[in-house]
């Protein structure tokens, strides 16, 4: 993003992805893949502008899983306790509250990633 003014809507994560930079792109194309194959029943929605993904079926909006890109990163967000339970093997990346932000041409942490979809989703079937 990195772009000044009002953040665009988008009607659907491709154009979200395809309205970004090459790097975020790159990021935020393995990101959706990863989340998919973590929990292929997973379902893009449109939230807060941008790609949002339901783990279960009808569950509320705010109970789901978000990428968004930046000028210089891509942040993942799945949820507070998901960062927390993770945090041993995410001390090399940079986390905010409920985030990890992933930096431009840096591999992917793709098991942990899963790993954190699926933890994500258990949390959410226990609630």
């Amino acid at each position: 993003m990195g772009k000044k003014g009002a953040m665009p809507s988008y009607k659907t994560v491709d154009d979200y992805i395809n309205n970004q930079n090459e790097e975020a792109r790159i990021i935020l194309t393995e990101l959706r893949r990863l989340i998919k194959e973590a929990v292929p029943e997973a379902r893009e929605i449109p939230n807060y502008k941008v790609p949002s993904f339901t783990l279960i079926p009808e569950t509320k909006p705010k109970q789901q899983l978000m990428i968004v890109a930046y000028a210089k990163y891509v942040s993942f967000y799945p949820y507070q306790r998901a960062v927390e339970h993770f945090s041993d093997e995410l001390k090399n990346y940079e986390l905010g509250k409920g985030t990890v932000k992933f930096q431009f041409n840096k591999p992917l942490p793709k098991d942990l990633i899963k790993r954190m979809v699926v933890f994500r989703k258990n949390e959410l079937s226990n609630m």
